[in-house]
């Protein structure tokens, strides 16, 4: 691995655990094992590293989630793959606990990777359930559109439910919960 790609790996897990404005770059530094000038020499400012950290791990999840979901049999099958994925619950979604941080939300550079990979979601599920009706697999009564985006807000809230609580029984809980509400939409 080189020089940048740790500089980048070692950003986005400092990012994921203390967030962005708690991050500096010195932690930077002495994570990814650089100094000053390699770090200043891949990038100009610790926004433009930042930057360039989510949007790389925006792009790994939305290729891992797209490939776990390929492997399903049924379009309803991948929904359900998707609320069922693997989870680090008190951790957090690596993009979606950059939301609660203020000067992330204030810069646009920071934002727009994790608005595009939660829009990503919303669409991919979107697509799935709009193909589970088209073959008849789900109800035709319901917006894709809304169910989708209400999906992933679900897995974002399980997060913060299982964070609140320090108890990632909490995240299992709405997961099953989600996986109720999305079988309820099956066709009989």
């Amino acid at each position: 691995m080189g020089t940048r790609e740790r500089i980048l790996d070692a950003t986005a897990d400092l990012l994921w655990e203390r967030g962005y404005t708690a991050t500096s770059p010195q932690a930077i530094q002495l994570a990814a094992g650089v100094g000053q000038g390699s770090m200043y020499h891949h990038f100009p400012s610790k926004a433009a590293l930042a930057a360039a950290s989510l949007r790389d791990s925006g792009e790994q999840l939305r290729r891992s989630t797209a490939e776990l979901l390929r492997t399903a049999p049924t379009p309803a099958d991948a929904v359900l793959a998707y609320l069922r994925t693997p989870r680090e619950a008190l951790r957090g979604c690596r993009l979606g606990r950059m939301t609660q941080d203020v000067d992330v939300l204030a810069d646009e550079d920071l934002r727009s990777p994790i608005a595009e990979t939660l829009t990503y979601y919303q669409g991919l599920l979107a697509a799935l359930l709009e193909e589970g009706q088209r073959v008849g697999q789900l109800r035709s009564d319901f917006s894709a559109t809304s169910v989708a985006a209400t999906l992933v807000a679900i897995i974002q809230g399980a997060h913060v439910l299982a964070r609140a609580e320090q108890a990632p029984q909490a995240f299992e809980r709405v997961v099953a919960g989600a996986v109720h509400l999305v079988e309820g939409l099956r066709t009989r």
